[in-house]
């Protein structure tokens, strides 16, 4: 087992084939300028940790929009399987690297930033010991991004399925941590063109 070392790794759970979408890629979708993916990629990067991020195979399109960024892309054979894919590869990197904490952040969430992230990680990192910290709504509801210490990666490359880390969380309920950001932004993910519209529609500048 790798020794950990303090680095942190920010996951970019990118590895969906939108099927949803109509023949539209929701991650290529433009949000302030840039397709999304790259924007929560810049973002992820701007708070200060290193930032992987999981791709389906021959994901050029999503793989060019993430050059010059400075990120380390994963390709997911695995992909169609659903979320553990993602979450066995990232979980797998950062043990690798000895990290002390592995942030899981899906990158169809357009309305998480630079100090979202940057915030998160360091409630983590300043808690001892460090917790399961699972960003909510204001009002309490649980969504992303989680944050996940170094002892559960091991758990994290178990998974299967499309169930994400449900049954880590649900098993490993007194670890959790809730960390409210504002608003609705920690459930705010979009996955249809319905979904797009209604955002844009209350976000003219998004």
């Amino acid at each position: 087992m790798s020794q950990v070392s303090g680095e942190f790794v920010v996951l970019l759970t990118a590895a969906g084939a939108s099927r949803r979408m109509e023949g539209r890629d929701k991650l290529l979708e433009p949000v302030g300028g840039l397709p999304l993916i790259a924007r929560q990629a810049r973002a992820a990067r701007d708070a200060g940790a290193p930032v992987v991020v999981t791709l389906p195979p021959g994901a050029r399109a999503r793989a060019d929009a993430l050059k010059g960024i400075g990120v380390k892309l994963l390709e997911v054979a695995q992909a169609a399987e659903g979320m553990a894919a993602s979450l066995r590869a990232g979980a797998a990197e950062a043990a690798r690297r000895g990290a002390a904490g592995l942030m899981v952040l899906p990158a169809d969430m357009p309305e998480i930033s630079a100090s979202d992230i940057a915030a998160m990680i360091a409630a983590f990192r300043s808690a001892a010991p460090p917790p399961i910290l699972r960003a909510t709504t204001q009002a309490g509801e649980p969504g992303h991004p989680v944050i996940f210490p170094a002892q559960f990666f091991h758990a994290l490359t178990q998974l299967e399925g499309d169930r994400g880390a449900r049954d880590v969380l649900t098993r490993e309920a007194s670890q959790i941590v809730d960390y409210p950001l504002p608003a609705k932004r920690a459930r705010v993910d979009l996955d249809t063109p319905e979904d797009w519209a209604a955002w844009r529609a209350r976000n003219p500048e998004g």
